[in-house]
């Protein structure tokens, strides 16, 4: 069973505008599966002889019908080379395809940048529109255009059981079709799968120790959501687990979970306002997938409903990965603000078009979807007339759970199953 993805109209837009696309994003989001769709012929570099193969003769990978899919093409990065070199003699549209769920071992190897002739996209795993477990009635483009078809939903049957489960599940395509018995257990057999490089042919991850790229994700866990220092993380990993770790070594484990596409930090947002107020330009602590932070900490479903303020921490998280992918399939892309005033907003969606919305993400309650309200207005008074930035033309309030509706004062409140695109 195939569900249809976002991704799907950018892989197909950069196959006519462009010689060679690479589809990459941590292992088991899709990739494969979904660019299998546009291929006429294709090699797959998953076993040690086509690899060796592969990296004798890289030339030979690039024979097929086009469009030609080569995935997990890391594995002898001088394929990029060849097919920067094939776009240079024979230029065509949509000719390759490139998946991968690494950076390549040296990245020396790619000897250009491949612009104007390759062209990247992220793949990430799926939203709750993609998996259905979204109704889809609260669309961010119609909240781009004045919210001129906003509902009013009760939404009553959408719990924060389901919302513990579905955090803690993940967007992982083989977890989402699972039965839902055994769908978190899917999800860590994939997360304990990560970290089993014996047999990687990338000597960089081969002499990574398992055990030390775990504490870091579990110290990253604990900072999920935060804009904690990477001087704090360190200091956490120093003292769970009792051991020395300098700088130089973390940063080395750090790069590596971020070539893994494990870990997706956003970037802080900076609009210039013309006051005193200094804007903090700390990136706010995220991952790819929520559910590999709940692994790290060995959380499940009623751990996080045990501890509502981890849980706020773990859904604005998730809620993230989602305002992603739904932003990426706008052409727009997902920032934070915080300034040295203590005001700060969870999420800022801009479009190339110069249009923005502010999000708050809250677990739900009157209490908290008032602060929330509060906060996206003295952000909006703070930005209008005292940058050159235009009037915001949405706010919102993300919820975990509860109905959608507008409030009087304009600010929309929604939950995250209805929400789309």
């Amino acid at each position: 069973m195939y569900y249809q993805r976002l991704i799907e109209k950018e892989i197909e837009l950069k196959l006519r505008t462009s010689g060679a696309v690479v589809v990459a994003g941590p292992k088991f989001c899709g990739k494969t599966t979904t660019c299998m769709r546009y291929q006429k012929s294709f090699v797959k570099l998953n076993t040690r002889q086509a690899i060796a193969m592969a990296r004798m003769n890289p030339k030979a990978v690039l024979k097929g019908e086009t469009p030609r899919l080569i995935d997990e093409w890391q594995k002898a990065p001088d394929i990029w080379n060849q097919i920067k070199d094939d776009l240079d003699y024979d230029y065509q549209f949509g000719k390759y395809i490139l998946t991968g769920s690494s950076t390549p071992a040296d990245k020396t190897e790619v000897h250009h940048s491949g612009a104007g002739r390759i062209t990247p996209v992220k793949m990430r795993p799926m939203s709750l529109w993609e998996s259905q477990e979204s109704k889809g009635t609260v669309s961010l483009s119609d909240l781009f255009e004045k919210g001129r078809n906003f509902p009013w939903d009760l939404n009553t049957d959408f719990t924060l059981d389901d919302v513990a489960f579905l955090i803690c599940r993940g967007g992982w395509p083989i977890s989402v079709l699972a039965d839902k018995e055994i769908a978190i257990e899917i999800t860590k057999n994939y997360y304990n799968g990560l970290f089993v490089f014996e047999d990687c042919e990338n000597e960089r991850f081969r002499n990574k120790k398992p055990e030390v790229l775990k504490m870091i994700l579990r110290s990253y866990a604990r900072h999920i959501s935060t804009e904690a220092a990477i001087s704090t993380i360190i200091a956490d990993v120093r003292q769970s687990n009792e051991r020395t770790m300098d700088s130089k070594t973390f940063d080395d484990y750090m790069e590596a979970l971020k070539d893994l596409y494990i870990i997706e930090d956003i970037p802080a947002w900076n609009p210039n306002i013309r006051s005193k107020t200094s804007i903090r330009s700390t990136p706010t602590r995220h991952f790819i997938d929520t559910s590999i932070a709940c692994r790290a900490l060995g959380i499940g479903p009623e751990d996080l409903k045990r501890d509502l303020e981890s849980f706020g921490l773990f859904f604005e998280d998730f809620a993230v990965r989602d305002l992603s992918i739904y932003a990426n399939a706008l052409g727009g892309q997902v920032t934070h603000y915080r300034d040295n005033a203590g005001l700060e907003c969870d999420a800022v969606i801009h479009l190339e078009d110069g249009r923005w919305g502010a999000i708050e993400i809250k677990l739900g309650g009157d209490t908290l979807i008032d602060a929330g309200a509060k906060s996206l207005k003295t952000l909006r008074n703070k930005i209008i007339g005292k940058s050159d930035e235009k009037a915001p033309d949405f706010l919102l309030v993300l919820t975990s759970v509860g109905g959608a509706y507008q409030r009087e004062d304009g600010v929309y409140v929604a939950p995250i199953n209805l929400l789309k695109p």
